[in-house]
């Protein structure tokens, strides 16, 4: 048995879940605090979500890729996993919010939410807004076994992605719908898929030269804006070089139970 655990990416996503914190401390509170850093940077950590887009469908990659193409996957237990992750605070916060604002409205929205499908909806929700995010990784849950056969090989994989990157642009100037939309998000989503797929070349690649090309993609992201290729660029190049740094994953070969213990006797920190 063989498990990779590429270290790397929960430090990356710790970096994102604090960055979108700060964001939001920032637009609920009234801090007579001014400068560069809490008017433009922290303001800007609200588009970490699409690195947690890409990172998530790396991340379900590395899970599930080869065990949904081989059919090796009990869809009602993947699904339900997929349930019970989410539902329980989730939800509680969804029923506090009903209580302390009680209204019919928050009832339609509370029970959208409680259902997790409030991803498919159009009109913004109000009742744990920021929850939308959410809303959006549960239709990439349901979507997924999709999402594999899109990128069962790389052509197919490049075709899918040119196609997501045309319903991004379309979806922003056409149908006037943001990043709360699966087909706009498509993009990012499709970019950890792909990357997935070339995990073991990018691994080899030089850390140094791919870490210098993340951060001039973080410095072209403050000169040129938030547009979504920006972001892209920047999950992407964030991403890759969180792949290739040097102790970025873990892999160990388990023949039997007994080299396991051994194993663990011998690095408990494993």
């Amino acid at each position: 048995m063989e498990k990779r655990h590429y270290g790397a990416i929960d430090g990356l996503r710790m970096i994102a879940a604090f960055g979108i914190a700060m964001m939001h401390i920032r637009a609920n509170s009234n801090y007579e605090i001014t400068g560069y850093v809490y008017n433009t940077i922290i303001p800007s950590f609200t588009n970490f979500v699409f690195l947690f887009m890409t990172v998530s469908a790396f991340g379900m990659c590395c899970g599930y890729y080869d065990k949904i193409l081989k059919n090796q996957v009990n869809l009602t237990e993947f699904y339900g996993k997929r349930f019970k992750k989410i539902l329980s605070f989730f939800g509680t916060l969804v029923l506090l919010d009903i209580i302390m604002s009680p209204s019919v409205a928050s009832l339609y929205e509370g029970f959208a939410d409680l259902t997790l499908l409030f991803g498919f909806l159009q009109k913004p929700i109000s009742v744990i807004g920021v929850g939308w995010f959410l809303g959006l990784v549960f239709v990439f849950y349901l979507l997924f076994p999709f999402f594999c056969v899109l990128i069962e090989n790389k052509r197919r994989a490049w075709i899918a992605f040119a196609v997501s990157l045309i319903y991004n642009f379309v979806c922003a100037n056409y149908f006037e719908v943001g990043r709360t939309n699966i087909l706009y998000s498509a993009c990012f989503f499709l970019a950890g898929g792909l990357i997935y797929l070339y995990r073991e070349e990018i691994a080899k690649l030089n850390r140094w030269i791919a870490l210098g090309i993340a951060g001039c993609a973080v410095v072209l992201y403050y000169l040129i804006g938030g547009n979504a290729m920006i972001c892209l660029l920047v999950s992407c190049t964030l991403l890759i070089y969180a792949i290739i740094k040097r102790g970025g994953y873990w892999r160990t070969e388990l023949q039997s139970s007994s080299v396991a213990s051994v194993w663990k006797s011998t690095c408990p920190t494993w």
